[in-house]
């Protein structure tokens, strides 16, 4: 008797669309599983609209988490985000609470799927910072007229996604990784990780590593996509361009994804939970069957993935059973369009045949084991190889309708015999003491603080006394100390300063 291979999985059906996908998903693995002598014990839970609607505005009840954690995988079917209002999104959420640092989106050319890029053989993977940056979430409301994000960009966090990415490419045998960044114009966070790319890619000797700005990566993926292996990019960055190149291979109906972490994965289809066509039987279900081969290369079943992904292909490639977003690019008529569940059972008519006109999953090189490289360079070293840091100023936010040469009079008079001012500035342009040709003022001014006397390392006591003063002609809002680590400066200067 043949003993089965199990495997425990979560599936999160998701919002909307999302448990039609994620049932026809979930035939087409148990239809491969059983010809394959392998099963899946799922384990259904809740995350998203619904859990919401119950109160809980984590949107990831407690049974679900305890799920995940048992399982260690979980399968999930969009879920619906308030976009500009209500709750965080459940998605997020879920990959902060396993740490699920590296999200990775492939985008290869399909056969059968029209795209102004057919024959020029597309075939990256975008991998995206998953936890940090502006996706952090922090936000404030300085004024009632002024909102601020917090972008949050960590040494650790960039060392860990760009070392996954190099390794992804060692593994998949692949040859070149680039670091996309808008260094120009953010120094520090962007800068940092552009920073690390560089030091990283001289580790890896084998793969070409090249740094590329983000516009100039859109622009060259529209030009030239080809082009382009292996992709590594901050969150925000990240997200944009996958889409994009989504976009190059016909769609987000065909975007897979995943999210690994060091102990838990997650998979999903990056499209969205399309509420108008949920219970309708007409979505593309071919980017979470995608996204499950994902799955299956990472519980060791390699064969197996590679079975459900020819299948796929060999299904569009053969053109009988085509989805809604295939048959609309072509111009036909989307009533005649393959339902979500017939092109599942198209898949699974399918499972042992392969595609001829793209290469076959089976025909690619099979992932090799990598040894990861040494870990990144601790906060602690780090200090002690820079050197401490000293407290030289405070950068000071207030709200003020002031005309800026009246705030800047004003300040100057309460800086103490410790600080002085040093500029005023308006969504980082300098009003004070120099007034900008143009000023449209929005009621949030940034005011700098430096000590006066050189090498000086200020006790917050100063800063504090410093604040209470300025409280007295404007509300401040916001504080930030400058600091120096050796002759690092800590912070950057507005434009004109």
């Amino acid at each position: 008797m043949t003993t089965l291979r199990r495997h425990a999985v979560t599936l999160i059906p998701g919002d909307g669309v999302g448990p039609e996908v994620a049932l026809a998903t979930k035939r087409v693995l148990d239809a491969a599983a059983a010809a394959a002598g392998v099963a899946f014990d799922w384990e259904e839970a809740e995350a998203g609209a619904e859990v919401f609607k119950k109160g809980d505005t984590s949107g990831v009840p407690a049974a679900t988490r305890d799920s995940i954690e048992r399982t260690r995988v979980a399968l999930k079917g969009p879920l619906e985000t308030p976009v500009g209002f209500g709750e965080k999104s459940a998605n997020v959420t879920l990959r902060k609470l396993f740490e699920t640092y590296a999200n990775v989106r492939p985008a290869r050319e399909l056969p059968g799927v029209p795209t102004r890029y057919k024959g020029e053989g597309i075939d990256m993977v975008i991998v995206r910072e998953n936890v940090e940056d502006l996706y952090a979430g922090i936000e404030h409301l300085q004024t009632h007229d002024v909102a601020q994000a917090v972008k949050l960009i960590s040494r650790t966090g960039s060392e860990k996604i760009i070392r996954f990415a190099y390794e992804l490419a060692l593994r998949e045998g692949r040859h070149k990784v680039t670091t996309a960044s808008k260094a120009n114009i953010l120094k520090f966070t962007e800068g940092l990780f552009k920073q690390v790319g560089e030091d990283l890619g001289k580790e890896y000797s084998s793969l070409e590593a090249n740094h590329l700005i983000i516009d100039n990566v859109a622009h060259q993926m529209v030009k030239d996509p080809a082009q382009f292996d292996v992709v590594v990019a901050t969150n925000l960055h990240g997200d944009i361009i996958s889409d994009l190149a989504s976009g190059l291979v016909g769609g987000l109906g065909f975007a897979s994804s995943a999210n690994y972490g060091d102990g838990v994965a997650i998979f999903e289809a990056v499209h969205g939970s399309a509420p108008k066509y949920a219970g309708k039987n007409v979505i593309n279900p071919t980017a979470l069957i995608l996204s499950s081969t994902m799955m299956l290369r990472h519980l060791g079943e390699t064969d197996l993935a590679d079975v459900v992904e020819d299948a796929v292909l060999a299904t569009l490639e053969a053109g009988k059973a085509l989805p809604q977003d295939v048959v609309r690019q072509q111009g036909g008529d989307v009533e005649a369009a393959t339902s979500t569940s017939g092109f599942a059972d198209a898949v699974i008519q399918s499972l042992g045949s392969r595609p001829t006109t793209v290469p076959a999953a089976a025909s690619r090189p099979r992932p090799i084991d990598v040894k990861p490289h040494a870990r990144w360079t601790s906060g602690e070293a780090r200090e002690r190889e820079v050197g401490g840091a000293r407290v030289v100023g405070l950068d000071l936010f207030l709200q003020s309708l002031a005309a800026p040469a009246e705030l800047g009079a004003k300040l100057s008079a309460l800086a103490g015999q410790e600080l002085t001012l040093k500029m005023i500035e308006s969504k980082g342009t300098v009003v004070w003491p120099n007034a900008a040709p143009a000023f449209d003022p929005t009621g949030l001014f940034r005011a700098r603080f430096l000590a006066r006397a050189e090498g000086s390392d200020l006790p917050d006591e100063t800063l504090l006394a410093l604040a209470a003063r300025v409280a007295g002609v404007a509300p401040w809002v916001h504080l930030e100390k400058l600091r120096v680590w050796g002759s690092e400066e800590g912070f950057t200067r507005a434009q004109g300063e």
